[in-house]
């Protein structure tokens, strides 16, 4: 899990959502969130939970080698 606060947390999501291939709302439904709550994430508006950052992070593993530089370059320590 990370450690330190994940930079530029907006691009992180956006990438991890678009390789997912899902929208906003599906990417949402996959967090256990709202449109909203991702939407202003991307947008920079808003930060997300330390918990929504954890699930991120668990879903970027699950990812494998489509995700293997986003764990690298967004949490610290990531194998």
């Amino acid at each position: 899990m990370p450690v330190t606060p994940v930079p530029n947390i907006a691009d992180l999501v956006r990438k991890t959502r678009q390789r997912l291939g899902l929208s906003q709302e599906k990417f949402a439904a996959k967090l256990g969130g709202s449109f909203q709550s991702v939407n202003r994430w991307e947008n920079g508006k808003a930060k997300p939970l330390l918990l929504a950052v954890m699930r991120i992070e668990e879903i970027v593993r699950q990812m494998g080698d489509r995700g293997r530089n986003l764990l690298a370059k967004y949490f610290v320590g990531a194998d």
